[in-house]
């Protein structure tokens, strides 16, 4: 890669993907110099050139309604609250917050100057002007204090000697309902910062002033007794639908302010989430497990299910959060019970079955065997037995939803575009935002009207096949009837495994060598066709691969082994099977679980397979030609970024980093990945430079530059266009200044004097903007694009329906151009995004994302499997202060640079 490396000279072998230590954590004084980096930007999200004028115009609405901002002379104040207990213990009990503050207001009206406040439920309360003094402290007493206190001991210790941080614990304290509120100025913040940034103008407040608006929407809903999950509502009044496994799904919707070209604009979306199916315990626990009868129900599984869940409990129907389950069943397990009045030490060890059945009157009858519920802390429990708690309403479900769940609530959560619009117009209506008087207060005003924009619809890019055929895709859509691929392999040395699926097997290969040959691929029969042992059945997954290739090790060595899974979905063959294959063997494979063995489904393995094994499909005609603007006329890399992280509530599962990148150039079709294992829930891309000496550099970007340099004839590429999923607005200065800046380090440390220009595209699928057609209750045609009224009102974005949405309503992606040194025009860089939709290997449709992107998730999809990352201990051994992080084995030299994940 060194530029005075001439050509046809063999480069060095390319570095092992991963070393076979272990990853170490970001420490803390790199991660205070990437965040030094980022907050001293010396690169920062582009201006928008121009809007782009190409395509058909077309007339939409969209999910955003004008906000009229009356008022930009004054400030909002921001003031930090803290609650304490009379004895000055803070109040830490979540929730009760909003009660507390409504309570002062009503107290002392007066000495807050009647000012109507935003309060966040924690630390923050916000007003318009400031309140008559800079600190203010009260003193309040609540009715009910059910909410914020846990009462006495239901079952549990009840020692009036508690040390002082378990004071709130002590029983003649759970009478107090005296309350301290200290009310104290932290910061101002200038109205006139939404004006500036509406009018384009850099604004360092800007952020703080929509997040007090957004505050306010949060605070409406809150009174109206909504979930708030971040800035989606979810009324108890909504109709739950089943997902299985005590999961219920929960519509409801999301609002937020936004900055747009048009002004200040509010964001309504539907939306949907999953909650705890309410009722009993062990209802709960019987669906959650799939279980029949209490006595198979798993408490170890439940103890982690159940944490953090409130629960009511009879019969005093007083609220709790669980805190885990008692070591013993109820009838077994003790606790001091001191007596009424007594001295200190008076009293009796009594177990919690005896307790409810001689002091409430309450016989245990189903869980006497069972553990106990505890609402207490670790040194002083308080148990209620599993069947007199019932789950409270509207509780989140955040583990990972099974495949099954999640296609139930792809179905359930799907509304037509004109479900969506009355939806919308209803929650708007409901929600009596122009009536909210805090929003009043801050010269607020929001239209009842959907926002109007123009669109342009770009005409989909020509294509080429096999025999020169080229034809252009139509509702973005096309198929291979009486088509031949553009690159067809030939199939030789291929070979079928079939893990105890039911499937004809004959009629599998007749019907492949038959539609491969409608396709221009020539295939031979396969050498041999192995089936499980039934007795295998019951062995791990990974004890299964090896006695198949126990089995088929005395036949020639395959080049393509095609898979038969017996389950469609999380197969727990899946991982062992890819690694075993990619990883040590060097085979390609294609794993399949038919149901349908039909024309279309052959069709569809045989794409996968044709590009695994170095084919194309099809490709785009102007990459034929070439002619893509200022692509094809130098040497252009093009890098797909995306990092993928473990299921929500996992922080111990590594975060995998995934960068694909073009090769072949000036074929922009051709793809090869590399993968790393980075820290947990970390979004920044640690080893994309990752040098280990003056001359070792065993980072991504250098692995990927130098397959560019071997498969585009020894060309470095001159310049480099980024596209990057997965980031927030608020992670662009880091995308600029730390990846960015990772990369130009990658490339100066082969060549000090190579300089390629960059281009950088943030890709958001993760957002709330849809668009409606006006004169059609269809979603909008494929290739739609809106760059103008609800873009950002400076930066350079734009949003584009590539695909043909046939299900549900169509959500664009939301492109960000943070960074262009090669000078495309507003028209150029949108046709070269959506041309780059249309070249996805797997599909003959256009796809939502460019297919960069869509590859580096599938790569990392793919190589997360090698390592079963969820049987990790949930007290995996930590490493300066963090989870140490497995490395990823590497792949075998003859796969690396293949579409193995297409």
């Amino acid at each position: 890669m060194e530029s005075s490396n001439p050509e046809g000279v063999a480069l060095p072998p390319p570095p092992a993907i991963i070393p076979p230590n272990l990853v170490p954590i970001v420490s803390e004084e790199k991660r205070l110099e990437l965040m030094k980096k980022a907050s001293n930007p010396k690169r920062v999200p582009m201006a928008r050139p121009g809007i782009g004028s190409k395509g058909q115009r077309i007339p939409l609405l969209t999910n955003h309604f004008k906000v009229g901002v009356n008022k930009s002379d004054g400030y909002f104040f921001h003031y930090s609250i803290d609650m304490l207990y009379e004895d000055g213990t803070p109040v830490g009990e979540k929730g009760i917050g909003r009660k507390v503050l409504d309570k002062v207001k009503e107290t002392y009206g007066s000495e807050l100057g009647h000012k109507e406040f935003a309060y966040d439920g924690e630390k923050s309360l916000f007003t318009v002007g400031s309140l008559p003094r800079n600190r203010l402290d009260f003193v309040i007493v609540l009715d009910d204090i059910s909410s914020i206190r846990r009462t006495g001991s239901a079952g549990g210790s009840s020692n009036p000697t508690d040390s002082a941080g378990d004071r709130k614990r002590v029983k003649k304290q759970y009478q107090s309902k005296t309350l301290k509120v200290q009310v104290n100025f932290a910061t101002k913040i200038p109205m006139q910062a939404i004006v500036n940034a509406l009018r384009g103008q850099d604004s360092e407040h800007f952020q703080e002033a929509v997040r007090v608006l957004d505050i306010v929407l949060r605070q409406n809903a809150a009174k109206q007794g909504c979930l708030l999950v971040r800035q989606s509502f979810f009324h108890n009044n909504q109709s739950f639908k089943t997902l299985g496994g005590g999961v219920q799904s929960c519509s409801g919707f999301h609002s937020s302010f936004r900055a747009t070209q048009g002004g200040l604009s509010l964001n309504m979306d539907v939306s949907t989430t999953m909650i705890v199916k309410p009722g009993s315990v062990l209802d709960f626990l019987l669906e959650n497990q799939n279980v029949k009868n209490n006595d198979q129900i798993d408490w170890i599984k439940a103890k982690r299910m159940l944490k953090n869940l409130r629960i009511t409990a009879h019969p005093s129907n007083m609220e709790y959060r669980i805190t885990g389950l008692s070591e013993k069943p109820c009838k077994e397990q003790r606790f001091f019970l001191k007596t009424k009045n007594g001295q200190d030490g008076d009293g009796e060890e009594i177990t919690v079955f005896d307790y409810f059945a001689v002091y409430k009157n309450l016989p245990v009858r189903k869980s006497a065997d069972f553990p106990c519920i505890n609402v207490g802390k670790p040194k002083r429990p308080s148990y209620f037995p599993v069947e007199f708690c019932d789950l409270v309403s509207l509780q989140r479900y955040t583990k990972a939803l099974s495949s099954t769940q999640r296609a139930l609530l792809v179905e359930q959560s799907r509304k037509t575009p004109q479900e969506q619009m009355t939806v919308l117009r209803n929650v708007l209506k409901t929600s009596k935002y122009n009536a909210d008087l805090m929003l009043r207060s801050s010269g607020i005003s929001i239209g009842a009207e959907f926002v109007q924009v123009e669109g342009r619809v770009l005409p989909a890019p020509k294509l080429q096949v096999g025999n020169g055929q080229e034809f252009f895709p139509r509702n973005g859509r096309w198929n291979f009837n009486n088509k031949t691929l553009v690159e067809p392999v030939k199939i030789g040395r291929w070979a079928i495994v079939n893990f105890s699926a039911r499937c004809d097997i004959r009629y599998l290969v007749n019907s492949m060598l038959k539609c491969a040959e409608m396709k221009g691929i020539t295939i031979e029969d396969p050498l041999f066709v192995f089936e499980e042992n039934y007795q295998n059945r019951r062995y791990p997954a990974h004890v299964r691969v090896e006695k198949m290739f126990d089995d088929i090790s005395s036949e020639p060595e395959p080049r393509l082994l095609l898979c038969i899974l017996p389950e469609r979905k999380n197969s727990d063959i899946y991982g062992p099977w890819k690694r075993r294959n990619l990883s040590e063997l060097g085979i390609v494979t294609q794993c399949i679980a038919p149901t349908k063995l039909n024309d279309q489904y052959i069709t569809n393995v045989l794409l996968k397979i044709n590009a695994k094994l170095g084919g194309m499909n099809s490709l785009l005609t102007v990459e034929h030609s070439p002619s893509i603007h200022l692509v094809s006329k130098c040497p252009t890399l093009i890098l797909g970024m995306d990092v993928s992280h473990g299921s929500p509530g996992r922080s111990d599962v590594p975060s995998i980093a995934a960068v694909v990148s073009s090769r072949n150039w000036p074929s922009i079709s051709h793809y090869r990945a590399a993968v790393r294992t980075q820290s947990p829930r970390v979004e920044m891309i640690a080893s994309l430079f990752k040098p280990v000496s003056d001359k070792v550099d065993e980072g991504i970007i250098r692995e990927l530059l130098y397959d560019f340099y071997a498969s585009s004839k020894g060309r470095k590429p001159d310049q480099i266009i980024i596209f990057r999923d997965g980031v927030s607005e608020s992670q662009f200065n880091q995308v600029l200044n730390v990846e960015l800046d990772q990369i130009i380090q990658a490339c100066k440390f082969l060549d000090e004097s190579w300089s390629p220009k960059f281009m950088v595209i943030v890709a958001q699928k993760n957002h709330h903007t849809k668009f409606f057609q006006t004169r059609s209750p269809e979603n909008v045609p494929p290739g739609t694009i809106i760059d103008n009224k609800v873009c950002h009102p400076k930066n350079n974005d734009f949003y584009l329906c590539a695909h043909a949405g046939m299900i549900g309503t169509t959500r664009p992606a939301h492109y960000h151009v943070l960074y262009d040194e090669l000078g495309f025009s507003a028209d150029n860089v949108q046709e070269l995004v959506h041309s780059l939709s249309y070249v996805y290997q797997r599909s003959t449709t256009a796809v939502s994302v460019v297919a960069p992107i869509c590859y580096a998730h599938l790569a990392a999809a793919q190589i997360s499997q090698f390592i079963k990352f969820d049987d990790m201990s949930e007290t995996s051994s930590s490493h300066a202060g963090g989870v140490a992080v497995p490395e990823l084995p590497r792949l075998a030299p003859n796969v690396i640079n293949s579409m193995y994940f297409c």
